[in-house]
């Protein structure tokens, strides 16, 4: 059946500097030598023991998975030290998450009023962001994922801001980065130079990278900030993927620790250990039931912490390196 397309030709692309930006980096991104926003919750230390002996005892997987507004909120350096240090193995991300990555890294600055740009027609239509799609394209001729495409690039071309660009600093010191996107939900599928062939080609190799780390989970800590739908999809369908092949070879992946960083006013009263009953309108927030419940009913143990970003991302970070100094002295 020869359905109508829409023909991406007649749009009109502006360039970034006509762009009115909501967010500057010099005046969000937070340095980790300062002290950290004022925060505090009991599961705070208990996670970053656990990420400590995760790394130190037993060579295991600290996946950190995060929506965009976790890099919008300036917490790329933490992120980035957590890296260096080897505190955190994996990072992933959705596709918004990677734009504002490569915005920011690009010129330090991301962000626009959805409300004013998308009553003009021009929302997410910007020249210098649909480059991310001839990256994808040539990443995909390289057999890279996403978040390693996107991030040679902006390592490579020398972008001003590559060093607080997670990004970038993830295939800089070898650690993934991985990008798990969803058809039609990211601004640079609008772009006529958009290659869905070659997207899905990235995103399901990051998908791949992401179930191996999966696999070294056991006595590992899995964390979730702000990722409300991929954070838990991906993460439960990798974590069948790697219980599959365990299982098979005599093993268990049922001993870690999981964690949400969130805004739901969820608390320990709630008994967030089991999943909520469909006729509880929060069954429906997927973090609950996917990483605080069912994947660690086998003998995991789940976290959660409700927070901004910019103060639950910083306060981790520091008890973290902290553990990880007393651990070494």
């Amino acid at each position: 059946m020869p359905f109508e397309q829409f023909d991406r030709s007649r749009l009109k692309i502006l360039p970034l500097a006509e762009r009115v930006h909501d967010v500057d980096l010099s005046k969000v991104l937070l340095d980790p030598a300062a002290p950290a926003p004022e925060f505090s919750h009991p599961a705070l230390p208990v996670l970053a023991d656990a990420m400590v002996e995760a790394r130190r005892d037993h060579d295991a997987t600290v996946l950190m998975m995060y929506g965009a507004h976790v890099i919008r909120t300036g917490n790329a350096l933490y992120m980035i030290e957590l890296m260096k240090r080897g505190l955190v193995t994996h990072f992933a991300t959705n596709g918004a998450g990677s734009i504002h990555d490569f915005e920011l890294a690009m010129i330090g600055h991301t962000c626009e009023s959805v409300a004013k740009y998308i009553s003009e027609g021009q929302f997410g239509l910007w020249h210098e962001t649909g480059l991310i799609n001839d990256i994808i394209v040539q990443g995909a001729r390289d057999g890279l994922g996403w978040g390693e495409a996107l991030g040679r690039y902006i390592w490579e071309q020398n972008f001003p801001y590559r060093e607080s660009s997670v990004l970038a600093m993830g295939y800089h010191l070898g650690v993934p980065v991985t990008v798990h996107v969803g058809v039609g939900n990211d601004i640079i599928h609008e772009h006529p130079n958009c290659d869905g062939a070659a997207m899905g080609q990235c995103s399901y190799t990051d998908f791949l990278i992401y179930a191996q780390s999966v696999t070294k989970l056991e006595h590992g800590v899995f964390l979730d900030f702000g990722s409300a739908v991929a954070g838990p999809e991906v993460y439960l369908k990798a974590l069948a993927m790697a219980r599959n092949v365990a299982r098979q070879e005599g093993r268990e992946i049922c001993h870690f620790h999981t964690a949400v960083f969130d805004l739901q006013p969820i608390d320990e009263s709630d008994g967030y250990q089991i999943t909520p009953p469909k006729s509880d309108p929060r069954y429906y927030f997927r973090p609950w039931k996917t990483i605080l419940a069912r994947t660690v009913a086998d003998g995991g143990v789940s976290h959660y912490v409700r927070g901004e970003h910019r103060c639950t991302v910083p306060n981790l970070a520091k008890l973290a390196m902290a553990a990880d100094e007393r651990h070494g002295s």
